[in-house]
């Protein structure tokens, strides 16, 4: 290398003088005329460059157009995508439970009993929503939904809670927090996405709290059916009493169901929320989402961990109640605020038109 080819070296080293020229000559190239994949800015204006997939892009081959088919597919049809892989998923999971519910008549109405007081929760929040009930059919579409995504979250829950199982101490507690509360919760919040929340009869922020609420039913449905079966199975393989060991499931399950109608009323009310504020739409939806996690988790760790703490089981079957009341009444209070001010902004903006319309006159 000669002397000058050393300086002109040095000086693009030290960032004084362009780039080295694309050919190799050694001429210098002046920043604004570089190009960072490999050549001059000007030639990208050539006619004779080719630019496909450089820096540009365009459908030529036959890989390229099912790329477009897919990412089409898959932006317009994401919600039917969707229920398509749970109901697979329902019928590979759950065709178990529906052979034994269906060739044993007691233990499916065990089932269908569990469900009866997170029915009355659902009933109890639908009661606020005087104005405009929300339409049966579009109920029983997101209670559906509910049901058949809950798939998704049983795929996925055994085997990550052992993965935890390895974690000693917090293990359980972190699998409740991080894993199922989050999951489950963000399952039973598309139940209503997918279907009620882009239709118009969804008008109304206390609408997402009835919605996330039938939801909410439809999975503590589908769950404690599964639940129960589960206990008639093990306890049959056993030896132990098959019909008792369902009965004890079915009611330690219809204390957990209202949980799940409570905490995905929360995650509603806050989406009924967003669809009403839609400039905060995403951090609105997401903080429904963490308050009905936080709560599901919290219920989770308290019910696994009380009888270890306190050595009894009753304390257990006192915390339920109680923690199901609070949150029930925190809800409630949640949206009679809501309704309350909602009616007097509406009073108010009627009032402001009359005035406006007399002063008119």
């Amino acid at each position: 290398m000669t002397g000058r080819d050393e300086a002109n070296g040095e000086t693009n080293r030290n960032g004084t003088g362009g780039p080295p020229s694309a050919d190799g000559s050694g001429d210098r190239v002046d920043r604004e005329d570089w190009d960072p994949g490999g050549g001059r800015a000007d030639d990208a204006d050539s006619p004779d460059v080719d630019r496909y997939e450089v820096t540009d892009w365009e459908v030529r081959s036959p890989l390229d157009r099912a790329a477009v088919t897919v990412y089409r597919t898959l932006l317009s049809r994401w919600g039917a995508i969707a229920i398509v892989v749970a109901v697979l998923l329902l019928l590979g999971e759950f065709a178990l439970a529906g052979v034994v519910l269906a060739s044993n008549p007691a233990v499916a109405v065990l089932a269908v009993l569990s469900a009866v007081p997170a029915l009355a929760v659902f009933l109890a929040v639908r009661r606020l929503d005087r104005r405009r009930p929300e339409p049966l059919s579009t109920l029983a579409v997101t209670f559906v939904l509910g049901a058949v995504l809950a798939s998704i979250a049983a795929v996925f829950n055994t085997p990550v809670g052992e993965v935890f199982g390895y974690v000693p101490i917090v293990g359980q507690a972190l699998f409740f927090f991080l894993f199922v509360g989050p999951i489950e919760e963000t399952v039973k919040w598309l139940a209503v996405r997918l279907y009620a929340y882009p239709r118009p009869e969804f008008d109304a922020v206390i609408d997402g709290a009835v919605y996330g609420a039938v939801a909410g039913l439809g999975f503590a449905t589908i769950e404690n059916a599964v639940f129960v079966v589960q206990g008639l199975l093990q306890a049959s393989g056993t030896g132990a009493p098959a019909f008792q060991a369902a009965v004890t499931t079915a009611t330690v399950r219809s204390l957990a169901g209202p949980g799940h109608v409570l905490y995905s009323a929360f995650a509603g009310y806050y989406l009924g929320l967003a669809k009403a504020v839609p400039e905060h739409r995403g951090p609105l939806a997401v903080k429904g989402l963490l308050v009905a996690a936080l709560l599901h988790g919290f219920y989770n760790t308290a019910v696994t961990f009380l009888p270890a703490v306190t050595g009894s089981r009753f304390a257990t079957l006192a915390f339920i109640p109680v923690f199901l009341v609070v949150v029930l009444w925190v809800l409630y209070r949640k949206l009679s605020h809501h309704c309350e001010r909602a009616n007097r902004l509406s009073r108010a903006t009627a009032g402001d038109g009359r005035a406006a319309g007399s002063s008119a006159d």
